[in-house]
């Protein structure tokens, strides 16, 4: 009930104003913590890891690192903080936020606003020193007016390589201009050259005994040509150090049937509207990967049934946000038991058995 009335207040508030109304309400534990039962059936082997369930937090809910401990306290089997460029920037001007209420989707044209590599890695220095525990990772982001947008990356390896489990190299952002050239072929395979080599670097640090995994972002709105070319380069990494993709980031379409008048604001939409497209494309790099490499689902999920569609779809993990501003941070827990009982309901004995089974 309390949380209920917390949201109500909320969303008569501008939503970025909310949004960090709710991210310091949670980083002073107002939000409570997650006491529900781990299920054996969603333990999942993923990012060198072994998570307590495929649902994780995607980044740009703490796109700082303000409120981790109390995030992970949420009950995700893993969370994503950022994105975070290496020097301080404030992003698009505002308003670069806007709930699509009727559509239960979200538009955001944020531009990479972010506190520094500095900053950041210094707050998951100090929970990683405190003991703090979790699966954690860091989406890397640049910088508007650099010159080196690869190199952008490698510092952001460089910086959180120590302390997150994986980063995640974000080429996808539809909100900086020239991002998303880097999902072509040659660009994408000079980048990830790059960050490979920053990624063996940490991994050679003496006190480093798991090092990061790395994942790459891509877009929902690749055509045919694309996810093949991004599919085909990801692969020849795949031996080299990249773990995986997430499929996908917010889109730039706009689906027939909004009925939004925000839904005529530029930027990224994400929500429910992604999940028909986000999950189509997923399936399409899920066929052409074959099980060979690690895919990360995201886009419109806001229930098991739809976090199981993304697993049956190719997905290994799920990841969700946008749903979590209509519904508030006990969604965790309900999707982890509506995961838990379509596992069950199906028989199976791993959640890992349903990967890929809609190919």
């Amino acid at each position: 009930m309390l949380e209920q009335t917390g949201l109500k207040v909320l969303r008569l508030l501008d939503p970025e104003r909310a949004h960090s109304l709710a991210l310091k309400a949670l980083s002073m534990g107002l939000a409570g913590r997650d006491s529900g039962p781990d299920y054996p059936v969603l333990a999942t082997k993923a990012l060198g890891r072994t998570l307590r369930s495929p649902i994780g937090i995607a980044p740009g809910f703490d796109k700082h690192c303000e409120a981790v401990a109390q995030t992970w306290a949420l009950g995700p089997g893993f969370t994503e903080i950022g994105g975070v460029a290496p020097k301080p920037q404030p992003g698009n001007p505002k308003p670069r936020l806007f709930r699509l209420r009727a559509d239960q989707g979200v538009i955001n044209r944020f531009g990479f606003n972010s506190q520094g590599h500095a900053v950041v890695a210094e707050r998951l220095r100090q929970y990683r020193h405190k003991g703090g525990v979790g699966v954690i990772g860091v989406n890397l982001a640049i910088n508007k007016e650099t010159a080196d947008l690869a190199g952008d990356y490698a510092l952001g390896i460089a910086a959180f390589g120590h302390f997150a489990d994986f980063l995640t190299v974000n080429v996808s952002s539809p909100n900086t201009k020239g991002l998303r050239d880097l999902q072509g072929e040659e660009a994408l395979a000079s980048l990830l050259a790059l960050a490979v080599a920053a990624r063996d670097a940490i991994a050679a640090a003496p006190e480093v005994t798991r090092p990061p995994a790395l994942l790459v972002k891509v877009a929902p709105d690749l055509d045919e040509a694309g996810i093949a070319a991004v599919s085909d380069v990801a692969l020849s990494f795949k031996d080299k150090g990249l773990a995986g993709l997430v499929i996908s980031n917010t889109t730039l379409a706009r689906p027939p049937g909004l009925k939004s008048a925000e839904a005529a604001e530029a930027g990224g939409l994400s929500g429910q509207p992604l999940f028909e497209s986000s999950t189509a494309v997923l399936k399409a790099f899920a066929s052409r990967m074959q099980g060979r490499m690690l895919l990360v689902g995201a886009g419109g999920v806001s229930n098991g049934t739809q976090a199981y569609a993304k697993i049956k779809a190719g997905a290994t993990l799920v990841q969700l946000y946008s749903a979590l501003v209509y519904s508030g941070p006990s969604l965790i827990r309900q999707i982890t038991d509506e995961l838990a009982a379509l596992a069950a309901q199906d028989g199976l004995t791993s959640i890992s058995e349903a990967i890929g089974q809609d190919l």
